[in-house]
């Protein structure tokens, strides 16, 4: 056989010219008149920054790793993964709840989350930290029945630490239910309808098949709530929970240095939320490159029985 050339005609021609041709973008005089206002702001914000003597920046270096300032830095955290933690493990369970078929797991967890997204966060901790008021004394046993193996007294076992974890886990668990069931409605059908025909389980279905793929989908609103959880934490010094905002406060009630002291406070949560943005990045990332198992690996059982390759 022969190879046949053909001579570039004119559409071919016009075609690689276009190809070629780069785009180049016009400016507005709009952008060069908005982008000398921005500059002029930011340099007026830095010199306010760095030249008024009211910051005190000497006493900010002073106080920025001061013990009574690292300890509220460490209950901060501490307050924010306890959380976290807590409020996703019960928004797992939620959004499975949501999603079942049997309407009473379906009805319950609809409450739960209408409720705990329309109550502030504040507010369930004054709640929570009076809670001693309605139920003086918590019992553990069978309900109605006056059999009880245990018992504590609420004040006792209500501090401004349980206090605070719990108006902040109730509140995040009503919202990652949310973000995760959306992740799960996200994962296609099919997949599920091909596992159970496979004769896979339910159970394995949703934590080899399901959750994976929605965990891809919930990780960066599940990222934004961790930083918001961080924030959220600072309403815990209406408790008087010693946290890096309540330390922070202490500190300026002796010394009067209000400015100083709170531009420590925003210094570590600049910190703290730079490091869980570059976390979040990192897990995203890895989350994305690791592969998924696929429903069709399988073996065939003689004996009539499918199951998975791990």
């Amino acid at each position: 056989m022969s190879n046949v050339t053909h001579a570039p005609t004119d559409a071919d021609s016009a075609r690689i010219a276009t190809s070629e041709t780069r785009v180049r973008h016009l400016t507005h005089p709009t952008w060069w008149l908005g982008g000398v206002i921005v500059l002029a702001l930011i340099a007026s914000f830095l010199h306010l920054l760095f030249t008024n003597e009211n910051m005190k920046w000497d006493v900010v270096g002073e106080y920025l790793f001061h013990p009574e300032i690292l300890h509220g830095l460490w209950v901060t955290i501490e307050l924010t993964f306890l959380a976290m933690v807590i409020g996703l493990v019960l928004g797992v369970i939620l959004a499975i709840m949501r999603l079942s078929r049997n309407p009473l797991f379906s009805a319950v967890s609809w409450l739960w989350v209408w409720f705990f997204r329309g109550v502030p966060p504040l507010v369930q901790m004054i709640f929570w930290f009076n809670l001693a008021t309605l139920i003086p004394e918590t019992k553990l046993g069978v309900p109605f029945s006056g059999i009880t193996w245990a018992s504590w007294d609420t004040n006792t076992l209500m501090t401004p630490f349980s206090a605070a974890i719990l108006g902040l886990a109730l509140t995040e668990s009503a919202y990652a239910a949310e973000m995760i069931r959306a992740g799960i409605m996200a994962v296609p059908r099919g997949q599920v309808e091909a596992a159970s025909a496979l004769g896979i389980s339910s159970g394995k279905v949703t934590i080899r098949i399901v959750l994976p793929q929605a965990l891809r989908i919930v990780i960066p609103p599940i990222g934004n709530d961790l930083i918001s959880m961080l924030k959220f934490t600072s309403l815990v010094s209406v408790l008087a929970t010693p946290d890096l905002l309540y330390s922070a406060q202490m500190i300026y009630s002796r010394n009067y240095q209000t400015i100083p002291l709170l531009l420590v406070a925003t210094l570590w949560y600049l910190v703290l939320t730079t490091v869980f943005t570059l976390a979040q990045q990192t897990v995203e990332r890895k989350v994305h490159d690791r592969p998924l198992i696929p429903v069709q690996k399988l073996t065939f059982n003689p004996f009539g029985a499918r199951k998975v390759v791990s």
